[in-house]
């Protein structure tokens, strides 16, 4: 069977280490008045929350049903106080998840700090966005697929719905229920030779899971889609994927090796050079947005130019989604767009609510009438601006994360691929399909901490059976009287 948890005086450690976790998270609420707003984000989701209909754009609703459900309480700072909690449990999830897997105390512990006392992670939490839900679902499906050896057809059902949410909640995300289910396919064994009656059970086991799993992630996409259809005309999970990915070939299409039909010849690049992809989304210069019409309403006409630019200048796409993911690496913060100002530590001073905006009337009106800029708050803010962070994850160190992790994947796939897999995939997506965030990166780094932990890990003791682990029920051969097997 599977390593058990230790005694309760193991957990010492982290004990201490999440009492300070949660002592950063008070610190943080007493030393800003209210949560952080962005806008136009923080009140798309607020006001998809009230009104429950789906955005026709970027955001799903699987944020703002989270935000539905706290609508009640009528207030924003209740929400950040409840992702301080989930940011707790991420942390929580991590060294569980590891302690199981046979990893000391203190590394499951030290593999967790990030998540906990990184402030990047902690200013999400106090935000009105869908980051730590993201985290915190993702965290929790690579909990349940890697608890025990092998994957019950119940267990991969929950870690197929968590993986769903978390797809409902960012787009992005959709495909890492295929890595899932390709991982309870096709996964190594945990024994070199098996009697043929275990290895039929664990295929037939392996895929019951795996469609377990699809079917369970698939049925609430279909339903969110056929929600979005009856609202927007269209079977989607968001009406922004072609917009986004053609801003991403915005930095590199040459319409003179694309050769667009006449219709599609509008989106060419127009003489109009911006420094991130990101960026033509939103300018009004951009080719897209001077076609008559909201600019989501192109989003079929910019998915199929994109689709035609990335099918005529593959090269040039790889280059520019290597380039930008590169800025994930960097050892200090690169602002992309120049118009950011990346920072790893606390703010103080005050960030006001945009003016003359009517969404933000009616969000205050419907959801929290106290909603309001947000201001640091002294002392507090002081002694948050001298926090000292000795382990702030430069993006070089990483980098070296993920290499740790790839050679874990390598040497040891059966518990260092799934989470690697999960990391990778959440680095470069966000990139190859619209452009490099800082904030995009996050998601990625407890994954990641998870698989360089895995790949350094002591090998379990070897079993003396040749049955795979969690196959004990398997019909073994019956011994006869005198001890010998039956064939």
């Amino acid at each position: 069977m599977a390593p058990t948890l230790a005694g309760a005086r193991d957990h010492g450690l982290f004990g201490c280490v999440l009492a300070l976790a949660a002592a950063l998270r008070v610190l943080v609420m007493l030393g800003y008045d209210t949560a952080r707003l962005y806008w136009y984000d923080s009140f798309t989701y607020l006001d998809t929350a009230v009104h429950m209909r789906p955005q026709g754009a970027f955001h799903p609703a699987g944020y703002s049903w989270f935000l539905w459900a706290l609508r009640p309480f009528r207030s924003v700072e209740l929400v950040a106080g409840v992702q301080h909690a989930m940011g707790l449990a991420v942390g929580v999830m991590i060294y569980l998840l590891l302690r199981r897997r046979s990893l000391p105390a203190w590394g499951a512990a030290l593999a967790a700090v990030p998540v906990l006392f990184d402030p990047a992670f902690v200013r999400l939490e106090h935000a009105v966005l869908s980051d730590t839900q993201v985290i915190f679902l993702l965290v929790a499906a690579l909990l349940v697929l890697m608890w025990r050896e092998e994957v019950s057809t119940r267990a991969a059902a929950v870690a197929g719905t968590l993986l769903a949410l978390a797809a409902l909640t960012r787009t992005a995300t959709v495909p890492l229920l295929g890595l899932a289910a390709l991982y309870l396919l096709l996964r190594p064994t945990a024994w070199q030779a098996a009697w043929q009656a275990a290895w039929q059970a664990a295929w037939q086991a392996r895929w019951r899971a795996s469609l377990a799993l699809v079917v369970a992630g698939a049925l609430p996409l279909a339903a969110y889609a056929g929600w979005y259809a009856q609202h927007h005309g269209r079977f989607a999970l968001s009406g922004s994927d072609g917009v986004a990915l053609w801003a991403r070939t915005m930095t590199f299409a040459d319409c003179s090796v694309i050769k667009p039909p006449a219709d599609q010849a509008a989106l060419c690049p127009n003489g109009t050079v911006l420094d991130a992809a990101s960026e033509y989304v939103w300018d009004p210069r951009a080719s897209l947005n001077r076609l008559p019409g909201d600019r989501f309403t192109h989003n079929d006409l910019a998915r199929a130019f994109a689709l035609r630019a990335i099918a005529a200048q593959p090269l040039d796409y790889l280059r520019e989604v290597v380039r930008d993911t590169s800025l994930a690496f960097t050892w200090e913060p690169v602002a992309h767009p120049e118009r950011m100002s990346p920072t790893t530590a606390f703010q103080q001073g005050s960030w006001p609510l945009p003016s003359g905006q009517p969404l933000v009337d009616q969000v205050r009106k419907e959801y929290d009438p106290d909603i309001r800029g947000m201001r640091s708050v002294e002392p507090f803010a002081s002694i948050l601006a001298a926090y000292p962070y000795p382990w702030f994850l430069h993006g070089t160190l990483f980098g070296v994360l993920l290499l740790a992790g790839g050679a874990g994947a390598v040497l040891r796939p059966r518990t260092a691929l799934l989470p690697w897999s999960f990391a990778v995939f959440l680095l470069v997506a966000p990139v190859a399909a619209l452009d490099f965030d800082h904030r995009y990166v996050l998601p990625a780094i407890p994954l990641a901490c998870v698989a360089a932990a895995l790949a350094v890990r002591r090998p379990a003791p070897r079993r003396e059976s040749g049955y795979p682990r969690g196959y004990d029920h398997v019909a073994r051969p019956k011994a006869s009287a005198n001890g010998s097997r039956a064939s």
